[in-house]
């Protein structure tokens, strides 16, 4: 955590080794560890978390400082209210809740954020690494043409990995409305990245919004 406290906050400092990912198990224990305060579980659970929220994160807001900030302020509602946390859904569910929910609020907050720029050019690159890159940036833009909510539920999905179900509880929606998201999400998708690789005349973009 980049961000340094007082006596009331964590103070991290390193341990042997983080518990392994994807074990709720272990991960309940650690959240138990943090209830009382123990900065070593603190410290594990953010190693064991920072590189998935920033995979999230990082996808979401285009910008590795908000990524960090969003990373903190999570981890710090975490220490916060650990002893409040009582099982109702796994720890993962509950921490990627929490970095959705101020995802949410900081990027409709600052909805102008900055795109990179792929700094690249045609005598320095081969046309295959072009091609990717231009297929990455047409996924991007696509990405960026979609109401937040569905962009967020396909990036909960497919880069993070949850089911519905968990989708659902991290969004504080109804499962259906989760998969009406996703459904509407796709279908757009479907007809932008076309329209983006200049296969499909620019009146599609209004076909894409509804």
């Amino acid at each position: 955590m980049t961000r340094t406290h007082n006596e009331t906050g964590p103070r991290l400092t390193p341990v042997a080794k983080p518990a392994p990912p994807g074990n709720n198990e272990a991960e309940l224990a650690l959240i138990r560890r943090v209830s009382l305060r123990d900065r070593g579980a603190m410290r594990e659970l953010y190693l064991l978390y920072h590189r998935r929220l920033s995979r999230f994160l990082m996808r979401v807001t285009q910008r590795q400082d908000l990524t960090e900030e969003i990373i903190n302020d999570t981890l710090m509602v975490v220490w916060n209210s650990a002893e409040r946390f009582r099982g109702e859904s796994r720890v993962s569910t509950w921490i990627v809740g929490i970095a959705y929910r101020r995802a949410l609020k900081s990027v409709r907050r600052r909805r102008s954020y900055e795109v990179l720029e792929l700094e690249a050019s045609d005598n320095l690159m081969g046309d295959d690494h072009l091609q990717a890159c231009e297929m990455q940036q047409w996924i991007e833009e696509a990405l960026d043409e979609l109401p937040l909510e569905q962009r967020l539920c396909l990036e909960l999905a497919y880069v993070l990995g949850h089911s519905c179900e968990e989708i659902a509880t991290i969004t504080s929606c109804p499962v259906n409305t989760v998969k009406t998201r996703l459904f509407h999400a796709r279908r757009k998708l479907s007809v932008l990245l076309p329209r983006l690789a200049g296969n499909l005349p620019e009146d599609t973009r209004a076909e894409a919004h509804k």
